[in-house]
């Protein structure tokens, strides 16, 4: 097991931390397929679309290529969340990751290196709700290149991004993460992490259900001594 160490993110990282990134969201796209193909809805359609088709035409060819035209969509709408969120968030904070993230002292990236390669990685921006009467951080983009997993590199990061949240004097860290990411929900809990709620974060969500779940860690100020 090679060392690490985690440190701020410097321009110099981006190509890794778009790697991580891409990579780290295509990770999902096989088990969200086949959480859509187990879906009752589409059990009707893969079954009963060919067996009407079947009883209507007379033609078990053209039900078994019914059935197998079915498959890439599938895929595709599986994809399709994935993408879409890389797509979005490169446009957005991470498209400057040194303007969203280090230009404030309320907010900061950090990565993982080892070897002289990036592999891990961590966001925290300060939530933006006028409505809260306290304040809060949200974790964002945590991501450990697969080849250097159960190392403890994603709790360090999370760690990280604990104790920046006790230094700005927050109340709590809040992330969301999704229930096709079995592991990030594993780990979250085990770290003291509450779920608070679940939602969709847009159509395509739904129709594969893909569910954002929303957790939240207390920092009581009696806490505040240490992890």
């Amino acid at each position: 097991m090679a060392p690490y160490h985690i440190r701020k993110y410097q321009e110099s990282d981006r190509k890794w931390v778009v790697r991580l990134l891409s990579q780290g969201m295509a990770e999902h796209i096989p088990a969200t397929f086949w959480q859509l193909l187990k879906l009752p809805r589409t059990l009707i359609l893969l079954l009963g679309g060919p067996l009407a088709l079947l009883l209507v035409s007379g033609s078990w060819l053209l039900a078994l290529m019914f059935s197998l035209s079915l498959l890439p969509a599938l895929w595709f709408l599986a994809k399709k969340p994935w993408k879409d969120y890389v797509d979005t968030v490169l446009r957005t904070d991470m498209s400057d990751i040194t303007k969203s993230y280090l230009s404030e002292p309320d907010s900061c990236f950090w990565v993982a290196e080892s070897e002289e390669k990036v592999v891990g990685m961590v966001g925290a921006l300060p939530v933006d709700d006028p409505t809260l009467k306290e304040k809060r951080l949200q974790l964002f983009h945590l991501s450990v290149d697969s080849e250097h997993r159960c190392q403890g590199i994603a709790k360090a990061l999370i760690r990280t991004v604990l104790q920046f949240a006790r230094d700005q004097d927050c109340s709590a860290v809040v992330l969301d993460t999704s229930n096709i990411q079995l592991t990030a929900l594993s780990l979250y809990q085990s770290m003291g992490f509450q779920k608070t709620g679940q939602s969709f974060s847009c159509m395509w969500a739904r129709l594969v259900a893909h569910t954002i779940i929303h957790f939240i860690y207390r920092l009581p100020s009696s806490q505040a001594g240490g992890l």
